[in-house]
Formats: structure tokens, C-alpha cells, sequence
């Protein structure tokens, strides 16, 4: 594979999580690692470093069988000491489109493990002991593993524990149906939201069990990015998550949830019901297993089943019969089904924000943020204005077009990620919400694509900053022109900073050693107040505090008002994304805006419906 075509699959899909680990070193069994747990005594390996992990720590029973679609249990205790040396089974999933089993389904749903990172200084039972920072992998909650995320630099460079995670991924992570919800069951068991569940369980495991590990039980970060992110904004809300963790970081996530009629009805009968909600992944399997012939048999055949044979037969299904009613070609593997169900019991039944300003919300330091070029990542993959050979991005044919087509959907989702959700909180819990922008796009040119203008400051691109893995298990090269290195390795170093020195107090000011300029909080008192964090290099500005902030109403008035459309079609494109991924416009709003002119291109004439 050519260089171009590397850097560009790279920049796509190793930041997300998309791809296999390079090689992983060998590990040897260090009995000076041997750490007891209520499950029993884990052994891990040391780095040369000196750090120590241990990794595939089970978190919870395997949810198989009768225990698919129920929250997690607590492990059962081990007899032997477990060689804690191998990262455990990532979820089941559909594979990435970098290997030859692309749209396969992988994974096991034997899958809920943990892995642990500290530094050399970290002792066990020490007082106090060391932050926790806990890791949430993202992946549209659909694909990914904590594999790909070496948390060992992060550790020893903030010297905090590290925690990454696994958790039960797209319809065997959020499946809410009637039939689950048996006479007896709990509110959890029948919540649809499993693998939020699975988080709660990892953070009461870390709750239990990481003071044995050197890390403070007191002082646990959550931080999370994508799907992650989203995951952050949901323990927030989770009554179950409450007091199991003390700060927490959203990077490039989303403030959402669904209603359950919208996770569990059927079109006919349920106006806006989501087109993989379980009644119709029920009906599909129905017709895929040859139980029905047709949509309406289908229905006919559901009807004479009783719920418990409901249940039985959903539960009775392989994962390779589950995922096969899904399109595993989408972006990455990714597919979409209805998540963070509004079920009264894991996630309030309200809109998220109403939530958070009716104060229903854990109160801790929060740190939100996105990233400049959100959408680029995305867009670089499908957009019209992207030359593409074989499918790899090339070129720009047309800049101007590709700017706007990314630049107000990369807007919207700052609103989403983080001023909205800044707003609402900081009414609450005024001077512990930070907030920040991620500008760095300084990617090299390779061959004819500059990845600076078709990625930029794109989805995913913070990450390897966060965890200061630039090399990107040596293909960093690929990504990052030698002469900006140096930058780059210093706003990273800077990045672990802010995380670590939040992690450690609450408050990132002037991040470990305090000598970068100062993280203020997001200021509500006045119009100029200060709003967020810019991160970036000094040839772009530098890190430098900014009073800007985006509001819907806003970036919709830009849209309407920006003279770089040349013609409305163009415009009302912008407005038909926004509508297409939920972000800002309903359909009926689309075909309002501009007094009805773009009425005049209708959903259907600009892509995916």
C-alpha cells in the first residue's frame, strides 16, 4: 500500500478504533504485580519503563444466554491467580473495512473485561492514592475495543491510573423490547440500556477494587470520546452512575437520548419509530429465519406470539443471525440503532437538557469540547467535492464547496458536544465547566492530498494528543510532517497536562507544573465572558482562551446569511445534513427554512434517505 493511501486509511480509521493493533510486544508475568481483588489475585507485566498493566480483568459474568439483554452481574471469584497479560475478546461487532473479513461480524459476547495502566510510582493501598482516569472507547456504539488505546504514556507522564473498558456494542448494547421486560424483572434488566450499564458496573468494579491497584477510589475522571463522549453526557444523567465517579470529560460526544416508543414501535404504528427499533429488527428477523415470508406476515406471525416466546426466540438467535437484519458496509462497520433509550430507570425520561437544567444530573467538574473540522473525517469518505481513487480521498476538486459543506455541520456539533450542554450546566454549577476547541491541523501532504485541508482538525484527530501516542504504533509518519513534530509532540504534552492536572483537582488551570496559560472556566456573567480553550500550535496561535460561542439559532442565520453559496441548492444541502444526522432541523423545519424556498429540493434529491 502506497503512502497516500496509508496516511489517508490512518487518519480515517486508526483514530477511531477501526483497525487491528500493530503487533503487540510480548508480555511476561511480573510476580512483583500480583494485585488481590474480591475475585481473586491478578498477575500483570511490567514495561521496561517500569510501568505496569494488566489487562482482560473481567468486570462482570459473560452476558450469555439468559443473561443476554440484562445488566451486568459481578464476577464470580476465580480459584487461580488470573495472568492478567491479554487483552480480552473485543464485542461483538461488524469488522472494519481494513482487512479481508471486512463486514464480517466479530467479536464474542463473552466481552466485558477491563484493563489497567499505571505508573511506576503507583503502590497498592497507598493513601492517597493515585487519580483514575476511566476510558471510553468510541465507535458510533457499534464497533471498537479499548485495544487500540495505550494508556501507558498517559499514566506514567500524569502519573494517574488508567482504565480502559469494554462494553456490549449496538444491538446487544441498547435493545429495548416489551418481551425483555418479564414479570419480576428489575428496572435495569428491562431497561434497553445495557452497555451503559456495563460502564456502571466497570466504575463499581473501580470503585471496589482500584485502591488496590494504587489509584484513589475519590478521584475518578470518565472521559470518553465520539460514542464515548456520548456515554460521558449519559452517566452524567444515570441515576445508577451517581457517586461512582468525580469528574468527567466528553471530547467530540453528544447530548441525546431517544424515547422508548421511538426504540420499540414499528412505522405503522408509531410515527417516528426508528428504522431499527426492535419491533422492526423482530419483524426482520422474522422474514430473514423464513418464519414469515413477507413485512406482513411477519406482523401476523409477531401477533400470535406470546411474549415469552417473544423473548425466547430473540434470545435464541446467534449474533451472526442478529447482526445479519443490519447493513455491515456503513462507514467503519458502523450501523445505527436507537441508544440511550429514555427509560426512567438508567436514562431520564425527559430531553436531555431539560434534564440537566432541572438540575436531575450528577454534579461534578466537566470538561466538553469538540473539535474545529468535526465532519471532514466523515465527509473526506462520501463527499462529491473529494476526488477518490479505489475509494481513498485524493484530492479536493472543489475547496470552496468542501468548506462549507463541512464547516456548519462541524458547528452544530460544538452546540451539541459543548456549548448547549456548557450552558445548561454551568446554571447549575457555575465555575466547574471547561470547555475547549481543538484546532490543530497540521497534517503533512502526501503525494497529492493535503490531509490538512481534507481532514484538518477532523473527528478523532485529538486522540492520539490525549494519550500521547503521535507515533500511532509507527505509522505516525504517515500523518504528521517531520518539521511540525516538534509542535505537535508539545500541544500533546500540554493536552495530557490539562487532562491530568483535572483529573487530579477538578480544575485543568494551568495543567501539570503550571506553566501553560490558564484553562478558565466557561463565564455565564456577560456576553464577552470567557467560553473555551483553544488547542493548538503556536504557528496557529497558540493554547489561548476565546470568548466565542455557537448557539442553533446562530449557526442557522449564518447558513442563511454566508455569501460563499453560490446557489441554493448549495444552501439548502447544509440545511438537508443537518436534518439528515439530527443535529439542528427536523424534516418539516428543512422545508421551512428560507420561507419555504427549500421546499423546492427535497430530502430525497440530495442522498441518503
Amino acid at each position: 500500500m502506497g503512502a497516500l493511501a496509508k496516511g489517508a486509511l490512518l487518519i480515517v480509521l486508526a483514530t477511531v478504533g477501526c483497525v487491528s493493533t500493530p503487533p503487540e510486544p510480548e508480555r511476561v508475568a511480573d510476580p512483583g504485580s500480583a494485585r488481590g481483588t474480591a475475585q481473586g489475585t491478578v498477575i500483570g507485566s511490567r514495561s521496561e519503563s517500569g510501568g505496569l498493566s494488566w489487562l482482560g480483568i473481567p468486570f462482570a459474568q459473560p452476558p450469555l444466554g439468559a443473561l443476554r439483554w440484562k445488566a451486568p452481574r459481578p464476577p464470580s471469584p476465580r480459584a487461580e491467580p488470573l495472568e492478567a497479560l491479554d487483552f480480552g475478546p473485543e464485542c461483538v461487532q461488524f469488522a472494519g473495512p481494513a482487512g479481508s473479513d471486512a463486514g464480517s461480524v466479530v467479536g464474542s459476547e463473552d466481552c466485558l473485561y477491563l484493563n489497567v495502566f499505571a505508573p511506576a510510582t503507583a503502590q497498592p493501598g497507598s493513601e492517597p492514592g493515585l487519580p483514575v482516569m476511566v476510558w471510553i472507547h468510541g465507535g458510533g456504539n457499534s464497533v471498537g475495543s479499548a485495544h487500540v488505546y495505550d494508556s501507558s504514556r498517559l499514566a506514567a507522564q500524569e502519573n494517574v491510573i488508567v482504565v480502559t473498558i469494554h462494553y456490549r456494542l449496538g444491538v446487544l448494547g441498547w435493545f429495548s423490547h416489551p418481551a425483555l421486560r418479564t414479570p419480576g424483572a428489575s428496572p435495569s434488566d428491562g431497561s434497553g440500556n445495557y452497555a451503559v450499564l456495563d460502564m456502571v458496573r466497570a466504575l463499581e468494579w473501580v470503585r471496589s477494587e482500584i485502591a488496590g491497584f494504587g489509584g484513589d477510589p475519590r478521584r475518578v475522571t470518565i472521559f470518553g470520546e465520539s460514542a464515548g463522549g456520548t456515554n460521558v453526557f449519559a452517566l452524567l444523567l444515570s441515576p445508577p452512575a451517581r457517586g461512582l465517579f468525580h469528574r468527567a470529560i466528553s471530547q467530540s460526544g453528544s447530548l441525546s437520548s431517544v424515547p422508548r416508543a421511538e426504540a420499540e414501535g414499528i412505522r405503522e404504528n408509531v410515527e417516528g419509530a426508528h428504522v431499527n427499533s426492535s419491533g422492526e429488527v423482530l419483524l426482520d428477523l422474522l422474514v430473514a429465519d423464513g418464519s414469515a415470508d413477507d413485512r406482513a406476515s411477519a406482523r401476523t406471525k409477531r401477533a400470535s406470539l406470546s411474549p415469552a416466546e417473544v423473548g425466547d426466540y430473540l434470545r435464541g438467535k446467534t449474533p451472526g443471525e442478529l447482526m445479519a437484519v443490519f447493513d455491515g458496509a456503513n462507514f467503519g462497520g458502523m450501523y445505527w440503532i436507537p441508544q440511550l433509550i429514555r427509560d426512567g430507570a438508567v436514562i431520564p425520561l425527559g430531553e436531555p437538557l431539560d434534564v440537566i437544567r432541572a438540575g436531575e444530573f450528577a454534579r461534578v467538574p466537566v470538561i466538553f469540547g469538540t473539535n474545529r473540522d468535526e465532519v471532514k473525517l466523515f465527509a473526506m469518505m462520501g463527499s462529491e467535492h473529494v476526488t477518490r481513487f479505489f475509494g481513498i480521498p485524493v484530492w479536493l476538486n472543489d475547496e470552496r464547496a468542501y468548506t462549507l459543506e463541512t464547516e456548519y455541520p462541524s458547528q452544530m456539533w460544538k452546540v451539541r458536544g459543548a456549548d448547549d450542554p456548557a450552558r445548561a450546566v454551568v446554571s447549575r454549577e457555575p465555575g466547574r465547566v471547561f470547555v475547549y476547541r481543538f484546532d490543530w491541523d497540521e497534517e503533512r501532504k502526501l503525494l497529492f492530498a493535503d490531509l490538512s485541508t481534507l481532514v484538518g482538525a477532523g473527528h478523532a484527530v485529538e486522540i492520539p494528543f490525549v494519550f500521547g501516542n503521535l507515533d500511532l504504533g509507527g505509522l505516525g509518519e504517515y500523518i504528521f510532517d517531520p518539521e511540525r513534530r516538534p509542535a505537535a509532540d508539545a500541544l500533546s504534552v500540554a493536552m495530557m497536562g490539562y487532562w491530568g492536572e483535572f483529573a487530579r483537582t477538578g480544575n485543568p488551570g494551568r495543567a501539570t507544573g503550571g506553566d501553560l496559560p490558564l484553562w478558565l472556566p466557561w463565564d455565564a456573567s456577560s456576553a464577552d465572558g470567557v467560553r473555551m480553550l483553544i488547542l493548538d500550535t503556536p504557528a496557529d496561535g497558540g493554547l489561548r482562551m476565546s470568548s466565542q460561542s455557537l448557539t442553533r439559532e446562530g449557526v442557522l442565520a449564518q447558513i442563511a446569511e454566508d455569501p460563499r453559496f453560490e446557489d441554493l441548492a448549495e444552501r439548502c444541502a447544509v440545511y438537508r445534513s443537518l436534518a439528515e444526522r439530527g443535529d439542528a432541523l427536523s424534516p418539516a423545519e428543512y422545508t421551512a427554512i428560507l420561507g419555504g424556498a427549500c421546499a423546492a429540493y427535497p430530502l430525497a434529491e440530495f442522498g441518503r434517505d
